[in-house]
């Protein structure tokens, strides 16, 4: 018998192009604190993480230029579309985080964001370093021959 997904658990946002600009070397789940507008939006899937990146400040961790769009039945408590939101993480996985930006000179960058299976608002983040344009191009490569061998396979 087929197992029944949760229904509270679904992708709210994802970020396609990460895995093609960067070379995803880890992740991490972190939670994410939101105001109750940023929620009821959330769930109707009104956000984008495309253009936003994670940044350790003042020993905290935070989420910047995310948009969730603004709750119309809110009225003057909604939220800011574009605000930094504070990522939750522990002071260990924090540490690690900014070795990892500082020293080796990776970058955060938001992956998926998805609601488990408690119904809480949590973010994939992945510890990532940049691909030059040449790399770009080989991945590109490889995913059409990929493609081409799948088309030969089916056809023979």
């Amino acid at each position: 018998m087929a197992q029944k997904s949760d229904p509270n658990s679904k992708t709210i946002a994802e970020n396609r192009r990460a895995r093609f600009d960067y070379y995803i070397e880890d992740d991490l789940e972190v939670g994410i604190v939101l105001t109750g507008s940023e929620v009821k939006s959330l769930r109707t899937g009104q956000s984008n993480i495309a253009e936003s990146y994670a940044s350790v400040e003042d020993g905290e961790l935070w989420l910047i230029n995310s948009y969730i769009a603004a709750y119309m039945q809110a009225g003057v408590f909604g939220h800011e579309e574009r605000r930094r939101r504070k990522l939750l993480v522990s002071r260990k996985e924090l540490a690690r985080l900014w070795q990892a930006i500082g020293r080796e000179g990776m970058t955060l960058v938001p992956m998926v964001m998805y609601f488990n299976d408690r119904g809480r608002v949590k973010l994939k983040l992945g510890i990532a370093k940049g691909k030059k344009n040449h790399d770009k191009r080989e991945t590109e490569a490889k995913r059409d021959w990929g493609r081409q061998k799948q088309r030969l396979l089916k056809q023979g």
